[in-house]
């Protein structure tokens, strides 16, 4: 009989295959999504992975706000319009074109956002005194597997980054010590491309290795 702090090993197809689906990973924009509806048991699906996350002192940080109503959703994209005028002033000439040409959300196009909150605790977590923004990067890995849950189910996600945070909060009636980390966008589409797209239209280049790996001190 298996003891049950006994954890199953993987071989090496499953390996594999795990890379490959951290490799395909997309952030996909709102012109590539479909009109079809994602199954209650797969956004269930989705959420268990963010639920699986690793969490600093097993805190469990998160709460999800799932979003379906087209009158939200335009709530939150006139937030996402005026954060998306001011982030394109930041940048000059070709690429502030570039940034315009951009297709940089899905909220009204997407059947399902998401919104996942940091709800910070009121008594000392273990592992969080000496770093408190420990609870944030928690919500965040939690994001990252329903991120990757989502695109081994062939299902596109995308993070709209560029909100007003408060404003998000007043349209989804957020308790005041609720934080919001991520605004995501999931379903089906049309394709996903081989590179990210920011990559695809020359944004920015990949690093390699060589540069982001040091050996014991910088």
């Amino acid at each position: 009989m298996a003891s049950e702090f006994q954890q199953r090993l993987f071989n090496e197809q499953e390996q594999e295959l795990l890379f490959e689906i951290i490799k395909s990973r997309r952030d996909v924009r709102g012109n590539r999504f479909l009109e079809k509806e994602i199954e209650e048991t797969i956004i269930h699906k989705i959420i268990e992975a963010g639920l699986h996350g690793p969490s600093v002192g097993f805190s469990q940080p998160w709460e999800f706000v799932i979003i379906k109503d087209q009158k939200t959703k335009a709530a939150i994209k006139a937030s996402f319009n005026t954060e998306n005028t001011k982030g394109a002033n930041q940048f000059k000439e070709d690429k502030q074109e570039k940034y315009t040409n951009l297709k940089l959300e899905g909220i009204e196009e997407t059947p399902l956002n998401i919104a996942v909150f940091y709800t910070p605790k009121d008594t000392p977590v273990l592992g969080q005194t000496s770093m408190p923004n420990m609870g944030r990067y928690s919500v965040v890995c939690a994001i990252q597997n329903m991120w990757l849950m989502a695109r081994s189910l062939n299902i596109g996600m995308g993070w709209v980054s560029i909100l007003d945070p408060e404003k998000v909060k007043t349209i989804l009636n957020a308790p005041k010590e609720n934080e919001l980390i991520g605004y995501l966008c999931f379903g089906y589409t049309d394709m996903f491309y081989n590179k990210p797209e920011l990559e695809l239209k020359k944004w920015d280049k990949r690093k390699p290795l060589s540069e982001v790996i040091f050996e014991e001190k910088y």
